[in-house]
């Protein structure tokens, strides 16, 4: 039971995250889609992982 609590803990804050940053950088038209890829990435690497959706982000566009 622990272990569940703990990855629906970690889901919830990957997406309170990307909301977040989503908020925050509206201005400088960046956008971190809310989707199932984006969120297992944040959730299982924390904020390395939502710096490594911003870099590929400006990789391709």
């Amino acid at each position: 039971m622990k272990k569940i609590l703990y990855v629906v803990r970690r889901i919830i804050f990957a997406f309170c995250i990307i909301y977040a940053f989503n908020l925050v950088v509206v201005g400088l038209n960046i956008f971190i889609p809310l989707n199932i890829i984006t969120i297992s990435v944040v959730s299982t690497l924390g904020m390395p992982g939502l710096l490594s959706l911003i870099g590929v982000y400006y990789v391709l566009m």
